[in-house]
């Protein structure tokens, strides 16, 4: 069975989805995305996308600040990336890369007065970090970019030049992953992750006014927390020196699902495994996802 993609209006064969060398997109970076994922369950054959809604809703709001105009409603996203899986026919997890984005050939580095469209692929993904093992972290030398620089409250395409840096840092000093701060020297995020601590029986993450982008999987995280681990979880500014002394830290994530962190800056994060209250979390979370909860069952379209 050959694959699809959707682009410019039509499901066209993957190999012929290709866009021109003169996109202002490709040039300037001027275009949004979504990572979303869809989980197979074996038990039931079928495949549930997670919380696609609430990714096609943030996809509109980076298109608002990226002066994007498309021609879809939340639900024709939905109805697309549904029809999208059932072409492929995949029975195992995907990964669903949405992109709206600057497509005439314009030069010049400006938003308005430039043609938009919208494209769609799906991928195989198994985990994007192993979320089997704590992660080596080292906090980055690279400043994370800021709300009024490149917002990340907006998934922008070109912004992620600022996480490859960071990232290839990290991997050239032998680590798996980096933490960003802010200009201000507070902690903000991974560099496609967002981050909870673990102190003193509380789930801590940075506000949302740390430079962090507005997570999906973030908000699904301090839901569960509150509500089915009854944990206290705390929104607040968090400095560097916090990570060295939590008794356990994690990265979540779309791609990065849950992760546990077991060192920062060569430090062991509390005994340098995975923290009990991560592992539940973990472990939570993959039941959600999959369909096996039925309180959560709302955040899962079912494909089939």
């Amino acid at each position: 069975m050959g694959r699809y993609a959707y682009l410019e209006g039509r499901f066209v064969p993957l190999e012929d989805a290709k866009i021109s060398v003169q996109t202002h997109a490709f040039m300037y970076g001027t275009a949004c995305f979504e990572g979303i994922r869809a989980y197979w369950n074996a038990d039931d054959q079928q495949m549930y996308v997670f919380r696609m809604t609430e990714h096609y809703q943030r996809l509109l709001n980076s298109c608002k600040i990226l002066r994007i105009q498309l021609p879809y409603t939340v639900e024709d996203l939905n109805r697309i990336s549904v029809e999208l899986l059932r072409k492929n026919g995949d029975r195992q997890d995907m990964y669903l890369r949405p992109i709206a984005y600057k497509s005439g050939p314009q030069i010049g580095p400006i938003l308005v007065g430039i043609p938009d469209d919208f494209l769609l692929f799906a991928i195989p993904m198994g985990a994007y970090l192993d979320v089997s093992k704590g992660l080596k972290v080292c906090v980055s030398s690279w400043t994370h970019l800021s709300d009024n620089m490149i917002p990340m409250r907006a998934k922008v395409n070109g912004a992620y030049v600022n996480a490859a840096l960071a990232r290839t840092e990290a991997a050239d000093n032998g680590c798996d992953e980096a933490i960003f701060l802010t200009r201000d020297g507070k902690v903000s995020e991974g560099t496609a992750e967002n981050l909870f601590l673990v102190r003193h029986g509380q789930l801590i993450t940075p506000p949302v006014t740390a430079d962090i982008l507005e997570g999906v999987t973030r908000s699904t995280i301090i839901e569960l927390a509150r509500d089915e681990l009854g944990l206290p979880v705390v929104e607040r500014e968090v400095d560097r020196t916090e990570l060295y002394v939590a008794d356990e830290a994690f990265f979540v994530g779309t791609g990065a699902q849950v992760s546990p962190i077991a060192e920062i800056d060569r430090r062991p994060v509390g005994d340098g495994g995975i923290g009990p209250i991560t592992r539940q979390l973990q472990k939570l979370y993959f039941d959600v996802v999959r369909g096996k909860v039925e309180k959560y069952r709302h955040w899962c379209t079912p494909v089939f």
